[in-house]
């Protein structure tokens, strides 16, 4: 049987991410080769969409158009959410020869073989090390789907109900991983806070419990939250048990800072209850790292609105914030919303809004200097790394380090880069 050389290419969110990584294990596991290198020369194109925003979907377009200019030859297949979204449109694009949707990505690597009328008549044994298209981390889906239904989002039609992994599945992943040398896994998810409901005796604090008693994995990151799941039981696994390996970084979705705009997006919280969230985490982890997400320009969106989410960000005086133009999904409540905010104020709300996040991110930044952080170096380099609450690291040297973890005095900024 032929040995295929599969390029997989991720768009999205840090779920996608554990998706792609599960994708090449199989192929590699199959005997088939992961290429890190860009798209050219390869037997198999594989991008793994995201359909959060209308320029997610552009963008996937675009990767699939220039991988077939790169490779008129190959196998071009379409899977993630833009293909479980609107599957029958990707499937009339002349450059995609195969779309996959989220259910059956379990099934890829048989549908592929079958696309090419490749017959298994014997086992490939893999080469290489372990798969992780160009990681040194490596990310875990503990959970996916999504019952919040927020007005605005599309995940829970294109990732389905809440459901959650077994954790003795998740057990053996960490464990495989660690003894292939990864040093820091992510635990991810679309509700991780919601881990274990349809699972006996377990939840998320229970889990990570596991997860540092039964693994050995240095750094374990958990990426995203909702403020009302992080109460005082759970960071309290921050402060005793997971200590040292847990990462002092919560990513902590605001959206807006507005109680009406929280309201008309179904978001289960108040401003007031975030910041008040946010405080108690600093209080009771002082070193860690807060980042968030906010859309900007959702409908109804009034000028006293968006100040309501500035003056929230400045006071939760935030690490990073991800900022998200408004985009208007199919299926979603505010897809019909009559109140839309025209898209030249959407643009310069969105404008003003990141200088502020660049503001508040560079005092952050200016906060590491002259202190000790573990950093994660990455790439073949390692000239560039990641601390253990979120700041990405540049070595001015070209030292390599003799270790992929080591802890690094943080000697100032340039170009707003964090440089030891």
């Amino acid at each position: 049987m032929k040995r295929l050389n599969i390029k997989i290419q991720t768009h999205g969110c840090k779920l996608n991410i554990a998706d792609s990584q599960g994708i090449a294990k199989s192929f590699h596991t199959a005997g088939h080769s992961i290429s890190s290198n860009e798209v050219n020369g390869v037997d198999v194109f594989i991008l793994n969409s995201c359909t959060v925003t209308h320029v997610a979907d552009s963008k996937a377009r675009q990767a699939i158009r220039r991988a077939r200019r790169s490779n008129p030859e190959a196998l071009i297949v379409m899977t993630g959410c833009y293909a479980e979204r609107d599957k029958k449109n990707i499937e009339s694009i002349n450059e995609v020869d195969l779309v996959i949707d989220n259910k059956e990505k379990k099934y890829l690597v048989g549908k592929v073989l079958d696309k090419l009328d490749i017959q298994i008549t014997e086992k490939i044994k893999p080469i290489g090390g372990y798969p992780l298209i160009g990681r040194s981390r490596a990310s875990i889906k503990i959970q996916e789907g999504c019952d919040q239904v927020c007005s605005y989002c599309i995940i829970p039609t294109v990732r389905g109900r809440e459901r959650s992994v077994d954790p003795t599945n998740l057990i053996s992943q960490i464990n495989e991983l660690s003894i292939n040398g990864i040093k820091e896994v992510v635990l991810t998810g679309t509700q991780l806070g919601n881990y274990g409901f349809d699972l006996n005796g377990i939840n998320l604090s229970k889990l990570l419990v596991k997860i540092l008693n039964e693994t050995d994995v240095p750094r374990i990151r958990v990426s995203s939250l909702q403020p009302k799941e992080i109460d005082n039981e759970i960071i309290d696994i921050w402060t005793n048990e997971g200590l040292g390996r847990i990462c002092p970084h919560f990513h902590v979705p605001l959206q807006s800072g507005s109680d009406k705009i929280l309201k008309e997006m179904r978001r289960r919280y108040t401003s007031s209850e975030y910041l008040d969230v946010i405080s108690n985490i600093k209080k009771l982890i002082p070193e860690c790292s807060i980042t968030s997400d906010v859309i900007v320009g959702f409908p109804e969106e009034s000028d006293s609105d968006f100040l309501e989410t500035i003056s929230t960000i400045e006071k939760a005086k935030l690490s990073d914030v991800h900022v998200f133009p408004y985009s208007k999904r199919p299926g979603t409540t505010a897809f019909y919303n009559k109140n839309q905010i025209h898209s030249s104020v959407i643009k310069d709300r969105t404008k003003e809004l990141l200088n502020l996040v660049h503001r508040l991110s560079g005092i952050a930044k200016q906060s590491l200097i002259g202190k000790e952080r573990s950093i994660l170096w990455e790439g073949q380099s390692k000239t560039s790394g990641l601390t253990e609450d979120y700041f990405k690291v540049t070595r001015k040297t070209s030292k390599v380090p003799g270790n992929e973890i080591s802890n690094e005095k943080i000697k100032g900024l340039e170009n707003n880069k964090v440089i030891v």
